[in-house]
C-alpha cells in the first residue's frame, strides 16, 4: 500500500517540526504525494492556530518546497479551516483568495460561554463539563446535537474539500459516562449528517490521531459510521492529523483494515492536481 496524508500540522501552528521535515519523512516512507494543512488563523486567540501574520510566509514556503521536490514527491498546499458561523469557514473569501490546492474543514468550537469565550469541544474534559452546564442547560445531548448541526451547516453553507474528524467529539466520552454512541438519538444525528455529506460529494477523512495518541480506541469516524458511509458511497481518504513528522502514517495499517471492513476497496488521493481513487 502506498500511503498519502493531507492532514498535518507544522511549527506554523501547534505542530512540531518544519514543513520540509514532513516532506523528507514522506519520502523515506515511499509516499508519492503529501498535503500540508496547518491550522488557519482565527479572529481570536488560541494556543494552536497559525498567527495571521505568518500566513503569507506559510503559503510561500510550501510553494518553494513544491518546486524544490518536483519530480520526487507531489506537495500540496492546504489549511485546516474551522467552521464557526458568521466568523470563519472553508469557503470564506479570505480562504478562497489564497488559491489553496485543498482544505480540511473541521468543527472545533461549539458556541460560546456566557463570557464570550468560544467553547472548544475537543479541549479539556473540565471545559466540556463546564460547557454542558453553562451553555447547554446541563444537557449533554444538546451539546452533541449542536456539534453535528454545525458540521451539517458547514457541509451545506461553507463546503470544504475534506471533512475533518467527523466524530471527534467522542474523545470526551472515552469512558462512556457522558453519552452512548449506540443511543438512538446519537445515531440519528450521525445518519442525518452522513446523508448531508453524501449529497455534498465531499471526501471524508478517516483520521487516526485518537488511536496513536491513545485518546480513543477507534478512528474518527468509528467503524459503524464507516459502514454507513460506504452504503452512501461517501468517498474517503486516510489521514493522520500529524503534529510531528514521526506521526505521518500513525496507525494507517489499522485504519486501512477498518476501511476495508466497512466495504471500501479504494481511497482517494490528490494526484496531478486531481482527486483520484486508488485501490486498497
Amino acid at each position: 500500500m502506498i500511503w498519502s496524508n493531507y492532514h498535518g500540522h507544522s511549527h506554523y501552528c501547534d505542530g512540531k517540526g518544519a514543513i520540509e521535515e514532513y516532506i523528507e519523512e514522506a519520502l523515506k516512507q515511499g509516499m508519492k504525494t503529501i498535503g500540508i494543512s496547518s491550522h488557519a488563523p482565527l479572529p481570536f486567540e488560541t494556543l494552536w492556530a497559525m498567527p495571521q501574520e505568518r500566513l503569507k510566509e506559510y503559503i510561500d514556503e510550501v510553494a518553494c518546497l513544491k518546486a524544490k521536490y518536483e519530480g520526487k514527491i507531489q506537495v500540496y498546499t492546504g489549511l485546516e479551516v474551522d467552521f464557526i458561523p458568521e466568523t470563519i469557514g472553508p469557503e470564506d473569501e479570505s480562504i478562497k483568495q489564497l488559491s489553496l490546492d485543498y482544505n480540511v474543514g473541521s468543527v472545533h468550537f461549539v458556541d460560546q460561554f456566557p463570557d464570550g469565550i468560544h467553547f472548544e469541544a475537543d479541549g479539556s474534559r473540565l471545559g466540556f463539563i463546564k460547557a454542558i452546564d453553562q451553555i447547554f442547560e446541563g444537557d449533554v445531548q444538546k451539546l452533541v446535537k449542536r456539534y453535528f448541526e454545525l458540521v451539517r451547516m458547514m457541509l451545506t453553507t461553507s463546503t470544504p474539500t475534506i471533512l475533518g474528524h467527523l466524530d471527534k467529539i467522542k474523545i470526551q466520552n472515552s469512558d462512556g459516562l457522558l453519552f452512548d454512541e449506540n443511543a438512538g438519538w446519537y445515531k440519528d444525528e450521525m445518519m442525518e449528517t452522513l446523508d448531508v455529506l453524501a449529497v455534498s460529494g465531499i471526501i471524508m477523512e478517516v483520521n487516526t490521531r485518537g488511536l496513536y495518541k491513545k485518546k480513543c480506541d477507534a478512528t474518527y469516524p468509528s467503524l459503524w459510521v464507516l459502514k454507513e458511509a460506504f452504503k452512501r458511497s461517501i468517498p474517503v481518504t486516510i489521514n493522520s492529523d500529524a503534529h510531528h513528522p514521526r506521526e505521518l502514517t500513525g496507525d494507517f495499517e489499522f485504519a486501512a483494515s477498518e476501511v476495508k471492513a466497512a466495504g471500501y476497496s479504494e481511497t482517494f488521493h490528490l494526484w496531478d492536481g486531481i482527486w483520484q481513487s486508488r485501490s486498497l
